[in-house]
């Protein structure tokens, strides 16, 4: 399907438009050779960055065996912490009707601390669960708005790794709930 249709060179500067115009054979030999060309150029190319890219890389990691453990000297090993000892506070908090209360917050500190050290709120169903480390005695405080605040201690020194507990929160008195 041959046409004899003119077309412009698309690959013309852009700052001179074309003063003659290919047939549509002529513009695809024309854009083959450039294509021909870039893919040439690229191949030719693409050994010297990789060689370059390898060597830097080396130079990067040639550090000495001696120098490597005088830099670790220098940096106090890390302790990993984990996760086995600790105590789990789980529990559900539920509004004077026996009911599961969502969004309720509830603060955790250890026995005698002043400030609160761990934080968190009731999910839908009026559940919450805290991992704290073993061997003290916590603090459990519940808030809501509208509704006398509650504490109670847990003893997480030994015996187990877990303890589950219940709250049912009153309203304060004069309040419209």
């Amino acid at each position: 399907m041959r046409s004899d249709r003119t077309f412009p060179c698309r690959l013309a500067s852009p700052l001179r438009p074309p003063a003659i115009e290919f047939k549509r054979d002529n513009l695809q030999m024309h854009c083959l050779r450039k294509l021909h060309f870039v893919c040439t150029g690229l191949l030719l190319l693409s050994p010297a960055l990789t060689l370059e890219a390898t060597q830097q890389a080396a130079t990067a990691s040639s550090s000495t065996p001696a120098q490597d453990s005088a830099s670790k000297a220098d940096q106090p090993d890390k302790k990993k912490y984990s996760h086995a000892d600790d105590f789990l506070i789980r529990g559900t908090v539920f509004n004077e009707k026996a009911l599961s209360f969502p969004a309720v917050e509830l603060r955790f500190r250890k026995e005698g601390q002043k400030k609160y050290k761990w934080e968190t709120y009731t999910n839908s169903r009026g559940e919450f669960a805290v991992r704290v480390p073993q061997g003290s005695n916590y603090e459990v405080l519940v808030h809501v708005k509208g509704f006398a605040d509650q504490t109670r201690m847990i003893e997480a020194k030994g015996g187990g790794n877990e303890e589950t507990v219940a709250f049912r929160m009153q309203p304060v008195k004069g309040d419209k709930k």
